[in-house]
């Protein structure tokens, strides 16, 4: 595949110049701002079909050749983007079939974003002809740096195309294809497996159509590497599966700064950009962010003073080889006329918002040469969203299992130790890590469990929690006891688990002290693990709650419940030490966010207040001023250090 290798950090945006086509003094005005701004990447016509072919089989390719020309001579590089994301609307009225079904069975209408079905063959060729005319005109374009194909690719169609598992329950014995249908609110949702089926037929058939995009672009460009932009935690498709489809992953992100708990938005921030840089295991692109506010979260708020450079190097410290904004200039009607851009309705740069952006296209010129650089973590936390999809299907213990809450605090957990964070899926090479965090595996793929037992085995440490082991890749129960393949390598067997109402808690008594938890406490028997801890109340009271098992050159630990932060920062700097895994700063103050890329070292101040920090000896890239020992750090201040 080929690899995107920029000569400079990426500063830019979507670029639309197709909106305003009727108002060419502006393109003028643009190039002018974009240079003032520090840009040097343009994402270019993510939307644009209606503009680059207004009548079926018409193309006007000639006002974007324009655009790309003038880029170029201005210095600034291009993503070209494909626009299958927007279908115009005499396709929609002469070919209906392009058109998504509902799980109700009934077909949209035209409007909204990505409303096609990614099956149609009549939406497939239209698609190819279009990208086949791209490539042939600006695959060689000097302007022209990489593929942006399409734009958030997700939904799903349930039309007769798109149609397609233990049955043997309520009645549910198929004998024939055509006897299944997609799950949908007038039929069937009750078979987990079925559930989970249609969950990755959906990632796959997402996947193939973006192949089948792809293919004319590859084949008729095969030097220019391929991208699409992803989104936060998305839900409705496996990105790790997905994303192998790709070249390099790109991300839209939009954290919601200055809510009343700054340090978790930083840490949902990331958890996101690691998992990002781990899909490719390479740098990705900051495809989308906002430089000041979006409009459609329940609260808009603006970024605070030094919020937007902060957020932005958090993106470059966490793997981003680009900061890219949505969008460069703010539409003037429709759903987003009111959201952030670099150039809003006034069309100059005498505002705040500009000189926030210009402060970043400084800082990343500051940093020019951290491109392609890779942190090296030796920790890794295992997010799974095939395990997630299960784990949220399954009826009890209890309704809500806040999976991803508990994945944030094993995160959090971890960053507070002060060391760089892999986030990964089941999927991936496990041998590169000392510790490995799975919480709620509750699904194991095959392969999986022995995987983990070897990286036990050759010295690793793992920590498993409550609802580990139960289900294989269909959801069906593993009989013998749980944790499943995995009751060697921990040691345990799980008898029961008693679910707990919200606001009651239970106790964990270990080394002396008491913590609480909540939720989720299994009732488990050590058959080769040491107990470390044990309940405090109920009729499990004494009995084990935190075990660790000795296998081989290493530790499997479990925790049978869904323990306090505080448990979690004292579980894991005692893990730290048997793992022999340093951190980047000792005594890291919460809500400091550490990541390290290559040389340089990042300190990141998330608390929304000055702090203390102690650095080791080097230069301030951004300042060029020496620094080492005890430091402050004012609120959203930074320090990027070259030493």
């Amino acid at each position: 595949m080929p690899e995107l290798k920029l000569p400079f950090l990426g500063h830019g945006g979507d670029y639309n110049p197709d909106q305003w086509r009727d108002c060419p003094e502006i393109l003028n005005e643009d190039i002018r701002l974009m240079k003032l701004a520090g840009c040097n990447l343009m994402s270019v016509g993510i939307f644009a079909w209606s503009a680059l072919e207004p009548e079926e089989g018409v193309y006007d390719f000639d006002w974007l050749e324009n655009v790309l020309d003038r880029l170029h001579a201005a210095g600034i590089s291009a993503f070209l983007a494909t626009p299958s994301g927007a279908r115009p609307a005499w396709m929609s009225q002469r070919y209906p079939e392009v058109l998504r079904v509902r799980p109700d069975g009934t077909r949209n209408l035209h409007g909204e974003r990505h409303n096609h079905c990614f099956t149609s063959p009549v939406y497939r060729g239209f698609v190819n002809r279009m990208n086949t005319a791209l490539a042939t005109r600006f695959g060689r374009h000097p302007a022209v740096v990489g593929w942006h194909i399409s734009n958030e690719y997700g939904g799903e169609c349930h039309c007769e195309l798109c149609h397609a598992w233990w049955t043997g329950f309520w009645s549910k014995k198929y004998t024939d294809w055509s006897q299944l249908h997609s799950p949908s609110p007038i039929g069937e949702t009750g078979l987990h497996g079925l559930n989970l089926a249609w969950r990755r037929f959906v990632t796959h058939q997402t996947a193939d159509f973006m192949r089948a995009e792809a293919e004319p672009l590859r084949r008729l460009t095969p030097d220019l590497p391929i991208t699409t932009n992803l989104m936060e935690l998305f839900y409705d498709i496996d990105y790790f599966d997905f994303s192998e489809g790709l070249d390099f992953a790109s991300y839209d992100s939009y954290p919601r700064w200055g809510g009343p708990d700054e340090e978790r938005t930083a840490l949902g921030a990331a958890f996101n950009f690691d998992m990002m840089r781990c899909l490719k295991q390479k740098p990705f692109a900051l495809m989308e962010s906002t430089p000041s506010q979006v409009n459609w979260q329940p609260v808009c708020k603006l970024k605070k003073p030094g919020m937007h450079l902060l957020s932005s190097l958090q993106a470059v410290a966490h793997g981003a080889d680009t900061v890219q904004y949505f969008q460069w200039r703010k539409s003037r009607g429709a759903s987003e006329k009111f959201h952030g851009a670099v150039v809003g309705h006034s069309g100059h740069e005498h505002t705040r918002v500009f000189r926030d952006v210009q402060s970043v296209g400084e800082a990343l010129k500051a940093l020019n040469g951290i491109q392609g650089a890779m942190p090296g973590a030796k920790v890794a936390l295992l997010y799974d969203v095939q395990n997630r999809w299960a784990l949220e299907d399954c009826q009890g213990p209890r309704r809500e299992k806040h999976y991803m809450d508990v994945v944030l605090e094993h995160y959090r957990a971890l960053k507070r130790r002060g060391v760089d964070v892999d986030v990964i899926d089941e999927s991936r090479d496990f041998a590169p890590y000392k510790l490995i965090a799975a919480p709620m595996l509750y699904m194991l793929r095959p392969g999986v469990a022995e995987r983990l037992t070897q990286f036990v085995e050759r010295g690793g440490t793992l920590v498993c929690t409550a609802m580990t082991g139960r289900v294989d890749e269909d959801d069906l129960c593993f009989l013998g006891g749980f944790p499943g393949p995995l009751r060697t390598a921990l040691g345990i067997w799980i008898e029961d688990i008693d679910a707990l109402y919200d606001g009651e808690q239970n106790g964990i008594a270990m080394n002396g002290q008491s913590h609480s938890c909540i939720e989720l406490c299994e009732l488990i028997h050590a058959e080769t693990a040491k107990v470390l801890g044990s309940y405090e109340k109920d009729f499990y009271a004494g009995e084990p709650c935190v075990t660790v098992n000795a296998l081989g050159a290493g530790r499997a630990c479990y925790i049978a419940t869904r323990p306090s932060p505080e448990f979690l920062d004292e579980f894991y700097a005692e893990a730290f030490k048997h793992a022999d895994i340093a951190p980047l700063i000792e005594a890291l103050p919460a809500g400091v966010d550490v990541a390290r890329r290559g040389n340089t070292l990042f300190v990141m101040n998330f608390t929304g207040a000055p702090v203390t920090v102690t650095l080791p000896r080097g230069t301030d890239a951004l300042t060029g001023e020496a620094v080492g020992g005890e430091t402050a750090l004012e609120v959203n201040g930074i320090r990027v250090i070259n030493g």
